[in-house]
């Protein structure tokens, strides 16, 4: 079974998941030629590991509390916070609670 990724103009809910984030897992909300849309769910006291990719990313912070490994720094993110890493940056997350976040990814380069 291949996974839901939303077309052009259909609306993505990226509200709070609230109560139901315990039961949460990560999802793929969109992915075109060029773009895709996460939704990393982290429990608390969990991780992603570091890794890079080659396109530009975003990470927003949608509810909780984090920690982004990045450029040899830890910085913590809370809901609301956002930040943008250029491609090819290694990068790790680190929940501090649990946590929801939307993830994009520039996935090629206009030529």
């Amino acid at each position: 079974m291949s996974l839901h990724h939303a077309n052009s103009a259909e609306v993505i809910n990226v509200r709070p998941l609230g109560d139901q984030i315990r039961d949460a897992v990560s999802s793929a909300l969109a992915k075109t030629k060029h773009l895709e849309l996460m939704r990393i769910v982290l429990h608390a006291d969990k991780s992603m590991p570091e890794h890079a990719v080659t396109g530009e990313v975003t990470i927003q912070v949608i509810e909780g509390a984090l920690e982004l490994h990045a450029h040899g720094k830890i910085q913590p993110m809370q809901a609301g916070d956002l930040v943008y890493l250029a491609g090819g940056t290694p990068h790790a997350l680190h929940a501090l609670q649990d946590c929801s976040v939307l993830m994009t990814i520039l996935l090629h380069q206009p030529e």
